[in-house]
């Protein structure tokens, strides 16, 4: 005889008027979580109630059923559905479905509850992003699913991205093979191919956080802030067919434009129609760039030219911005801080006020066809026109002045044929720097590249001028110290600072030599001094007589700063043009022995390693070197595995803000001086505070406020 199981049998759900429901004491739900009572009240407007209510009836004391029944399991649907009632938006006598419970079965109420409560499987993100792509694709839009839901459109937005992520990712992510965090920097591009080849770049590496991802996926875009985005504007690039690569998940400061090549296109269009613009004032010659060297105008000479007054409308602009900056500033000035508002608009109000003190020059029109003009883009993104340059074989030809004879050079007779070519020829329009040097894998630690030292050098020498120029006394001590040298002592090198005083040029620079701080603070003093020079020489020796004590001094500190020559050169073995390896160990010696005077600071000056700058241009040996001096051994081991260029980029990272300089950079100590850069090193190596993280690898990133899946935005079963 064999026994039959016993059957389970499930208590039927049936309708109880909610006036008969009370809520249990016994519901082990005492903290508030979830979909607030509100947001679910209306769930149950919209949708009705989609689980039933878990009921017991209530005994008297002699154990008979009162009529009443608690709900010890789902009171936050009680309660939802109470505020409706209140509302007047359901009647109290409005039918229930209730699961009704034996209350003899043995079974504890409190298990009832907490068994309801913990035995829900939640749903996963994965699921809910899919979810809301479905409802998408049926008609609905972001700011009904918005509504429906009770979360803000953005979020919508940002989960509809999420479901849009490769399927081959978001396979990865379902089984836990990818953290929510990974899979948000992946849906900054919606490019899938691009989205999986960045994941098996990345998936087999110990290192591949969120910000790694980002950059990999944004590393052929342009930002935003560029300036060739800042001269085009974004309104043109979209109209032309751009696309935008945006995160949703974090601030991307505009996001990323992707057509590189459309945009430089635009640019150079736009280059080209503002160069025919001037070519049409009667220049003989217009180059064109994006962005031209430092001292671009070497061997040129600058006509003079008179300011264009202002224009009634102008000044009436001009009074305007001023009344409205005075007034702005009055209402706030009280405050502490100023609304981002009104910081906004003064610095509008600034940059007009500025561009219309900019006044154009006019010059004289029987020089100006032999002249010309660059047209390039500032550090801003505002179109930079510098006018008025004469090249040599332009210059008018000297005539003699005994009987007409003919006393020119060749030379000069070169420049008489050149004034034979025509007046005026179109502009030149050249986009684009020299090609990128190949990279360079080598294991060991090699000497650095000529051409980089001499770029590096042309950093320190502009820095020194800077320096020099700011300090007249150690400007007048070298002057002196050369003169004396000459004077008295037969020197076949010429030294650091070459007194005649003649501009050295920079035939090797970086890029961003030009923009940096110390040669807009050269420039801008430079232009103030020939402002106020009188153009007769006469006139030019007895203003200087006339200059009092200071102002003698900061013009022979200016003066003196353009000889100064701390430039690497590659030396001529063999004698003749360029510097002896004799003379170049002079000149490096003496530019320390400068430097040393100034206690000049090329990391005040504004230098940082990156990837243009140095980073870049060196072996994966000397990376790694320059990380271990400046952030310590735990982060060069943090980067050690990666390939060049993705180590460059993160060692640019790395080295930001640790005032790290590559040698030839660093103020070399003197005779029993201590070395700032072994200093500097020791600290960076030997202490915990260097070996610890930096914040970029050290915190988490995404918050609870951008998490798809937090609690905050989390649909709840009750």
């Amino acid at each position: 005889m064999t026994n039959t199981p016993q059957k389970i049998i499930l208590a039927p759900a049936r309708p109880i008027p909610f006036n008969k429901l009370v809520l249990c004491q016994a519901n082990v739900r005492r903290v508030k979580a979830g979909v607030p009572v509100e947001e679910l009240a209306e769930s149950i407007a919209r949708r009705g109630l989609i689980q039933s209510l878990h009921v017991r009836p209530v005994l008297d004391g002699e154990g008979r059923e009162t009529g009443m029944y608690e709900v010890p399991a789902g009171g936050r649907r009680y309660r939802a559905l109470e505020l409706l009632v209140r509302q007047k938006r359901l009647v109290k006598t409005a039918p229930v479905p209730c699961v009704v419970s034996d209350p003899g079965s043995g079974v504890l109420i409190e298990e009832i509850s907490l068994a309801e409560n913990i035995e829900r499987a939640p749903l996963h993100p994965l699921d809910q992003f899919r979810a809301f792509q479905a409802m998408r694709e049926k008609g609905m839009t972001e700011e009904a699913v918005a509504a429906a839901f009770f979360v803000p459109v953005h979020v919508v937005k940002q989960r509809l991205r999420l479901a849009a992520v490769s399927g081959v990712l978001l396979e990865v992510y379902a089984t836990e093979g990818m953290t929510l965090e990974q899979l948000m920097a992946f849906a900054i591009t919606e490019d899938h191919a691009r989205q999986e080849q960045v994941w098996e770049a990345v998936r087999n590496s110990w290192s591949k956080e969120p910000y790694q991802i980002r950059r990999l996926l944004t590393e052929k875009a342009v930002a935003a802030s560029d300036k060739r985005v800042v001269f085009v504007g974004m309104e043109a690039y979209e109209a032309a067919g751009g696309t935008m690569l945006r995160d949703l998940f974090q601030s991307d400061a505009g996001g990323w434009l992707q057509d590189v090549a459309l945009l430089d296109r635009l640019v150079a269009d736009k280059l080209k129609a503002e160069a025919e613009g001037i070519a049409a004032e009667g220049w003989k010659w217009i180059e064109v760039a994006m962005s031209f060297p430092y001292g671009h105008q070497f061997g040129l000479r600058r006509m003079d030219g008179e300011p264009v007054e202002v224009s009634e409308a102008e000044q009436a602009t001009i009074d305007a911005l001023t009344a409205e900056q005075e007034r702005l500033i009055a209402e706030h000035e009280a405050h502490d801080e100023m609304p981002e508002a009104v910081d906004d608009r003064l610095g509008e109000i600034e940059a007009a006020l500025e561009e219309l003190a900019n006044r154009p020059l006019r010059y004289d029109p029987t020089e100006i066809d032999r002249a010309g003009a660059f047209v390039g883009l500032g550090h801003d993104g505002r179109l930079r026109v510098e006018r008025g340059y004469v090249r040599p074989e332009d210059e008018a030809p000297a005539v003699s002045k005994s009987e007409g004879e003919d006393e020119t050079t060749d030379g000069e007779r070169g420049r008489d044929d050149a004034m034979s070519q025509p007046a005026v020829q179109r502009a030149v329009i050249t986009i684009g720097g020299a090609p990128a040097e190949p990279e360079l894998e080598e294991d060991g630690i090699r000497p650095l590249p000529d051409r980089l030292l001499g770029e590096l050098t042309a950093h320190r020498t502009l820095a020194l001028r800077d320096a020099v120029a700011n300090r007249p006394q150690v400007a007048l001590t070298a002057l002196l110290h050369k003169l004396v040298l000459d004077t008295f002592r037969f020197r076949s090198a010429q030294g650091c600072l070459e007194a005649s005083v003649r501009q050295i040029h920079f035939p090797a620079q970086a890029e961003d030599l030009n923009d940096s701080g110390c040669a807009r603070a050269v420039a801008e003093r430079h232009a103030g001094w020939k402002a106020e020079l009188p153009e007769d020489d006469d006139a030019l020796w007895d203003w200087l007589g006339a200059l009092d004590e200071a102002s003698r001094m900061a013009l022979l500190a200016h003066c003196v700063s353009f000889g100064i020559n701390a430039l690497h050169e590659k030396p001529n073995p063999y004698g003749g043009m360029g510097v002896s390896e004799h003379g170049l160990r002079v000149r490096l010696a003496q530019a320390d022995r400068l430097a040393r005077a100034m206690d000049l600071d090329m990391v005040s000056s504004g230098w940082r390693p990156t990837v243009a700058n140095y980073l870049g241009r060196v072996t994966k040996a000397r990376i790694l070197e320059a990380v271990r001096e400046g952030a310590g051994e735990r982060a060069a081991q943090l980067i050690d595995h990666l390939k060049k260029g993705e180590m460059a980029k993160e060692a640019e990272r790395l080295l930001a803000d640790t005032g790290w300089l590559p040698e030839p950079l660093r103020l070399e100590p003197g005779d029993g001086e201590a070395d700032p850069a072994e200093g500097r090193n020791e600290d960076a190596g030997g202490s915990e505070e260097a070996d610890a993280l930096p914040p970029f690898l050290s915190v988490e990133t995404g918050s609870e406020q951008d998490d798809p899946a937090s609690d905050t935005y989390g649909i709840a079963a009750e």
